[in-house]
């Protein structure tokens, strides 16, 4: 049965792959932003990695995700492609070599192996299950802002057709105080703006128009019988 350091030392070694994981993943990232978020995921792995080995006297292992660090920490600040890249490569083959010289510190049984192949099997689970996980919410936001620009649209369909019909309201009132000799009292109403009204909902904005509707039609009344007196 291996010790309590050697306990540790398998302790990291999840994290350990976790970094080289992800750093792999930087390194094959086509932008920038992808690149900068498995960076980052890699350099917490390292973190958590880091005291374990330092705990089990894995000195080879340690000096390597202590260097894999001081790389990755640089990655954020970059604004180039080409220098993140340049980081991340380095950082990759720390992290693959940190790995060779943990299995080196790590002697075990066969029992021993099949346990940490278990869990090894495990913690890869639940990284494609995160990974699955953050795919279908980065889908669901996509949804979610289609969904958004759709209703915009519709929005602005309706807002449109009701302009449409109440200027041409207009049009006709007007012309017909004209025609009754009331071209004084001509007609107008006052319209929101489109960024306005587009943050209502579909009910409110059809009140809006109907209250809008209900009003010109009583201004129009109105001077009508203006028109009598």
């Amino acid at each position: 049965m291996y010790s309590f350091g050697q306990s540790e030392c398998q302790d990291a070694e999840p994290d350990l792959n976790y970094a080289y994981s992800n750093v792999k993943s930087a390194y094959e990232a086509n932008n920038l932003t992808h690149l900068k978020y498995y960076a980052n995921r890699s350099l917490e792995s390292f973190k958590r990695a880091k005291p374990k080995l330092e705990s089990c006297n894995c000195n080879n292992a340690y000096n390597n995700a202590y260097d894999g660090i001081e790389l990755l920490a640089k990655v954020d600040n970059v604004d180039k492609y080409e220098d993140g890249r340049f980081y991340v490569k380095r950082a990759k083959e720390l992290a693959k070599k940190s790995m060779i010289e943990l299995d080196k510190c790590t002697i075990v049984t066969t029992e021993d192996e099949v346990l940490i192949a278990l869990e090894h099997e495990e913690s890869k689970l639940k990284e494609q299950q995160l990974a699955l996980k953050e795919k279908e919410e980065a889908l669901r936001e996509k949804m979610l802002n289609q969904k958004d620009k759709e209703l915009y649209h519709k929005k602005e369909q309706l807002i449109n057709s009701y302009n449409t019909v109440i200027s041409s309201n207009v049009k006709s009132y007007n012309d017909a105080l004209k025609l009754c000799e009331c071209e004084s009292h001509e007609l107008f109403i006052e319209s929101e703006q489109l960024d306005t009204l587009a943050t209502k909902s579909i009910e409110e904005i059809k009140f809006h128009y109907i209250k809008s509707l209900k009003g010109l039609t009583s201004s129009y009344l109105s001077q009508l019988n203006l028109c009598d007196e």
